[in-house]
């Protein structure tokens, strides 16, 4: 497939996906992944950079028990670029898949992925049921809480942390920011 478009990956994720949390879930990934792509000097990346957050989960709603392993046979047979293939698989790292995310851009979706998620149920929380005016020290206190938002992997943001050679701080702050960014077009999303 010469060009993959966000339109195409849209209708891909579609086909896929119905749950409206797992398409704000990606829509939320995709979002958070331009953001990256601009401040890590990944700029004409940046529309790569987004697909691979859209699909990451591709295969998770019809096939949890073979999550990153099936995306791959889904996209392969449509001609997709190995590159969007395996940088998507990547963010099972040591859970589903072996594919270790090398690139940065891995790097980030594997360390974003889980934690987004802690982010987003922080902020629920919240009078104004957003992240625009949360702060680190919120984040962090329900991160040492194990019950709270327990499917988000404690261990999984920690590796994405270590990663990327960045403080727990630094990439929580970070995320935040990245989810600013797109807060309006997520929470505009209906499905």
């Amino acid at each position: 497939m010469a060009e993959f478009t966000r339109e195409q990956a849209w209708e891909l994720l579609c086909k896929y996906n119905k749950e409206p949390f797992h398409l704000k879930h990606a829509v939320i990934l995709e979002g958070v992944m331009r953001y990256f792509a601009r401040e890590l000097g990944y700029g004409e990346e940046e529309e790569f950079w987004g697909i691979v957050g859209l699909l990451h989960d591709l295969d998770f709603e019809l096939y949890p028990e073979q999550h990153c392993i099936k995306e791959q046979e889904i996209m392969r047979s449509m001609g997709i670029d190995e590159r969007i293939i395996r940088a998507a698989a990547s963010h099972g790292y040591k859970l589903t898949v072996d594919i270790e995310p090398r690139h940065e851009m891995e790097k980030v979706l594997y360390a974003v992925d889980e934690l987004t998620g802690l982010i987003g149920a922080v902020a629920i929380m919240r009078p104004s049921k957003s992240v625009s005016d949360l702060e680190l020290k919120s984040v962090k206190k329900k991160f040492k809480t194990p019950n709270f938002a327990a499917g988000c992997s404690r261990d999984v943001i920690a590796r994405g942390a270590e990663m990327l050679s960045w403080e727990l701080d630094d990439l929580i702050e970070r995320t935040i920011l990245a989810m600013r960014s797109c807060e309006d077009t997520y929470n505009s999303f209906a499905g």
